[in-house]
């Protein structure tokens, strides 16, 4: 009676197991049409690429070329402003500063050419009302041969006209950033690669991101990182997990939420790239979709070299697209379309 007792049981764990094999099986997610796009576009993304998408901390999809990996560090460009908007929000966290602080409370300087009403919200959602020079991301990288952070942006205060009051016109480029990354190293008296290496990248195991610059000229806090797909998928899923990381609190949930709200919504239009058409800002990153509320649901920080991360709060994902030599004439249109075959593939499981 045992040894029947026995057998039987053996012989519903294996119907059983087999039945469970057979649901993971049906359930896997069909990416063809996502890999035919890949396909079809590998002469636009070029010899070095990945494309990810990660669910629940898990690759549900990844497709790496033979000369670029899911942790190969490259530049990041535009990206880098999500990075350091972060970073800006710990401080936030400490009770060492707030996003409606004026400027001039760190830097005193702006104070003596009309500038003192400029805020660190301003800053981070390109509303300074300072002049900027809409010109391509890399050729405002390569223009930044500041000695230091400080030396660049009091030429911002002593330089820089006022075009509109601060927080009436949007108009996206790098200098609201990087006066954002000089109030981090005021309030740290630290080097802002450091501070940033030491409060974000260490404590997401984001082991190849820097702001690092072996040029010896200052670090650039809006497009001056470099860093992995893998390690930028981990700082996105700290904020998909609302501040945390392994189960450590990175941001505070308030912190996350702000940095995902968008930000001054009647400002005019002064300037904004091609690559994020249509979309509103938050701070420091792009509400790309939202919901019937006006509530964003997909974010993202489009780099002009080729890196586009983004983050689907109502699918629970993140993914990066990061192209290392793209052609610069298809980037936002394709970019796109590798979004939305992924989102077609999960809405049909």
């Amino acid at each position: 009676m045992t040894a029947f007792f026995v057998e039987t049981c053996r012989k519903c764990s294996l119907a059983v197991t087999f039945m469970l094999f057979l649901q993971c099986t049906s359930a896997q997610t069909d990416f063809s049409a996502l890999n035919a796009i890949i396909k079809r576009n590998e002469k636009t993304l070029g010899k070095e690429y990945v494309v990810v998408v990660q669910k629940a901390g898990k690759n549900i999809f990844l497709k790496e070329s033979e000369e670029f990996k899911l942790k190969t560090p490259a530049p990041i460009a535009s990206s880098s402003k999500w990075l350091t908007t972060a970073l800006v929000m710990i401080l936030v966290d400490e009770g060492k500063i707030s996003l409606d602080d004026p400027v001039t409370k760190y830097i005193p300087i702006f104070s003596k050419y009309m500038k003192g009403y400029i805020t660190i919200r301003h800053c981070l959602s390109h509303t300074t009302g300072l002049d900027i020079d809409p010109v391509g991301i890399m050729k405002i990288a390569q223009k930044n041969k500041f000695a230091s952070l400080e030396e660049e942006v009091n030429s911002f205060a002593t330089k820089k006209l006022i075009v509109d009051n601060p927080g009436e016109a949007f108009a996206y480029g790098g200098i609201g950033i990087n006066i954002a990354g000089r109030i981090v190293e005021v309030v740290t008296k630290k080097t802002f690669d450091r501070v940033i290496t030491e409060k974000l990248f260490r404590p997401i195991g984001m082991r190849t991101a820097s702001f690092y610059n072996e040029s010896g000229n200052a670090p650039n806090p809006s497009v001056g990182a470099t860093c992995s797909a893998f390690d930028y998928l981990n700082f996105m899923q700290m904020l998909l997990n609302k501040g945390i990381f392994n189960n450590k609190r990175v941001l505070s949930e308030k912190s996350v939420q702000e940095m995902l709200t968008i930000q001054l919504p009647e400002a005019k239009l002064r300037y904004s790239p091609a690559l994020a058409k249509g979309f509103k800002y938050a701070l420091g990153n792009w509400v790309q979709e939202q919901d019937g509320d006006g509530n964003g649901i997909v974010f993202s920080c489009p780099g002009m070299l080729g890196t586009w991360p983004w983050m689907d709060t109502k699918r629970n994902l993140v993914g990066i697209v990061f192209a290392k030599d793209m052609d610069e004439n298809q980037k936002s249109e394709l970019f796109l379309q590798i979004k939305d075959a992924a989102d077609a593939a999960l809405d049909r499981q």
